[in-house]
């Protein structure tokens, strides 16, 4: 029998449902996240901004969304990281979650830097806090699969560019080119003009599963993607609207070729 699987990427917004007249002060309803999440009744689960940034940037030895998760969960294995504790980080969501229903092993994680652009917030003069790569390996159908996870810096509100600010990006297609076993990366790329992403990582053996979709709801951007290697046959994709998050869920069905 062919091997297959089906992967949930989903920016969750710690929680933070969608309400289109004021969206920053949406309500923050975590069953609403945990029900999308259980909905698409996928193999592995992807996930970014699991939990909201504490004052000061102080990070709890226990994420209260993530022990939530895990609980409802129950039938999958994870592995979660916060990125490098940093005083400046603004209240906005962070930490990385990767879900499975088989074992998780080889769990890694990678800072990705950012550099020093300045910008302000409540009027105070600010720089971008560092972001985060995770990666486990899983076997389904006797097949080892590594699936990653990132959450890149949205240059395009700093009035910038990954394209002119690259090293984010390069960092992800070194790990890319590192993995010889069939991959699957997901994440929250933050690329607004995402064509020079999807040729940089495809100059790198992958493809992404949809360019077209739009995937956020603040603007018209195709933000989420699901990467692969050559690997794997995309069977089926889709991305589904939710009022649980400021993301769409992008889900998408793969299986493993003999290569």
């Amino acid at each position: 029998m062919p091997v297959r699987f089906k992967i949930l990427q989903f920016n969750m917004q710690f929680g933070q449902g969608w309400r289109t007249e004021d969206p920053d002060n949406a309500p923050i309803n975590l069953a609403l996240t945990i029900a999308e999440i259980k909905k698409h009744d996928a193999d592995l689960i992807c996930l970014q901004e699991v939990e909201r940034a504490e004052p000061g940037g102080t990070q709890p030895p226990m994420p209260p969304n993530y022990t939530r998760l895990c609980e409802e969960l129950s039938g999958y294995d994870s592995y979660f990281a916060f990125p490098r504790e940093d005083p400046r980080e603004l209240p906005f969501g962070i930490g990385l979650a990767i879900f499975a229903r088989t074992p998780l092993r080889d769990c890694a994680r990678r800072d990705l830097p950012s550099p020093p652009l300045g910008f302000k917030f409540d009027g105070v003069q600010k720089t971008p806090t560092d972001r985060l790569l995770i990666s486990a390996t899983t076997t389904i159908g006797g097949r080892d699969i590594r699936v990653m996870n990132t959450h890149l810096l949205a240059f395009f509100m700093l009035n910038s560019s990954s394209d002119v600010h690259g090293e984010q990006r390069r960092m992800v297609v070194e790990e890319l080119r590192n993995s010889s076993a069939p991959t699957v990366l997901a994440g929250d790329f933050n690329v607004r003009q995402h064509e020079s992403l999807v040729a940089q990582f495809g100059a790198a053996g992958y493809r992404t599963v949809q360019s077209e979709e739009i995937t956020w709801r603040r603007f018209p951007y195709v933000l989420d993607h699901v990467f692969y290697s050559g690997h794997f046959r995309l069977r089926s994709h889709a991305v589904h609207p939710t009022p649980a998050s400021d993301h769409h869920a992008l889900v998408a069905e793969f299986e493993l070729t003999d290569s």
